[in-house]
């Protein structure tokens, strides 16, 4: 039996919980700073890092103690090493040294996008994997599909060339005016709209197993806006869905379904193809964007294969999933020391765990 205290601080999200066997969560705490960054219409970096400063020794003492476990009951300490914002991260691993410093914990370094895959084993009475499957990774920062032959066994296999899509809806959201984070707000605002109202493009790749949503975004942003024209055109392209002004005769609810359908199908079709290509046994799907119940439901209609998807509290970013993942490594023999450092950018297939 292992008991891990898991530190998340990628982006925006303090998070911390103790995960015992890398399934039961004893505590899962996370501070939001979801309405400091309202008014940016996305993640402001250095705000999200002095947030974290401020609020990390509060959010880890809270989760032991929910947990009602001391540090000498812990095995180890897993923190988030990457992807993410450098500023975040770096927050919560110099935190997390600490710890392993005065209590003499071993740490451990931990990929956030694995981090996402184990959120899918946080029920305790669900089955274990049964390799191979597919892992659909889709989040507002990442757009990642994985073929999983085992644990700690990744082959990427395609992500976004451009735009994740879970940023893809945060942007057209803000063109729409509605709220951050805008996969949210699109999918409460689609359900009184018609999908077929409006063609959305999706984007054929060189890859079978790659997505492209920037195309689509520009797709909404010309059919909802007034386009300048004239004079300065050039000049107030840039940024221009900040300041785009929407068409009188637009109806937000239909833009938002017509766009939902198009993301969502294209997430769905690519995904199932590659399950079928090499015979996976089941479907997984995590991170933000598979809350969306859209793409669930695209996904159980369009593929017989089993799918597996995290409770709507494990989509988003939390410390619950690094634990669970830790757990895995652990009992692998993994250890990071102290001296790793963090990672901006670091794809799951890429196999550099310190051991």
């Amino acid at each position: 039996m292992t008991t891990i205290l898991g530190i998340e601080t990628s982006c925006d999200d303090t998070a911390a919980a103790v995960v015992s066997d890398g399934r039961v969560a004893r505590s899962n705490v996370v501070s939001s700073q979801l309405d400091l960054h309202a008014q940016y219409g996305g993640v402001f970096p250095e705000v999200a890092s002095r947030a974290h400063a401020e609020s990390i020794s509060a959010v880890v003492s809270q989760a032991m103690d929910e947990a009602g476990t001391g540090y000498e009951q812990l095995d180890t300490i897993a923190v988030t090493q990457g992807p993410g914002l450098i500023g975040s991260l770096l927050v919560g691993i110099n935190f997390a040294k600490g710890l392993a410093l005065a209590t003499g914990k071993p740490l451990l370094g931990i990929n956030h996008l694995e981090g996402h895959v184990y959120s899918l084993l946080l029920e305790p009475n669900d089955a274990d994997i049964d390799f191979p499957v597919v892992v659909l990774i889709a989040s507002g920062g990442h757009s990642e599909l994985v073929l999983m032959t085992g644990h700690g066994e990744y082959r990427r296999l395609g992500g976004a060339i451009d735009d994740a899509a879970g940023e893809a809806f945060d942007k057209v959201g803000r063109t729409l005016g509605l709220p951050f984070p805008g996969g949210p707000a699109i999918e409460r605002v689609a359900a009184n709209g018609d999908a077929t109202a409006y063609k959305f493009p999706i984007a054929q790749t060189d890859s079978p197993y790659d997505f492209s949503f920037s195309g689509l975004k520009t797709a909404v942003l010309r059919q909802v806006t007034v386009q300048p024209s004239g004079h300065g055109r050039r000049k107030r392209r840039r940024g221009a869905e900040k300041r785009a002004q929407l068409r009188a005769d637009i109806d937000i609810a239909d833009v938002a379904a017509a766009f939902q359908d198009a993301v969502t199908e294209a997430l769905a079709r690519v995904t199932i193809g590659a399950a079928r290509q090499f015979h996976c046994s089941e479907i997984l799907l995590s991170g933000g964007v598979s809350a969306n119940q859209l793409l669930r439901h695209k996904m159980r209609e369009e593929s017989s294969l089993p799918l597996r998807y995290p409770p709507l509290a494990l989509c988003t970013d939390n410390a619950a999933m690094i634990a669970a993942a830790a757990h895995y490594r652990f009992l692998a023999g993994h250890r990071s020391g102290l001296a790793f450092e963090a990672r901006s950018s670091w794809r799951l297939s890429e196999q550099t765990y310190a051991e």
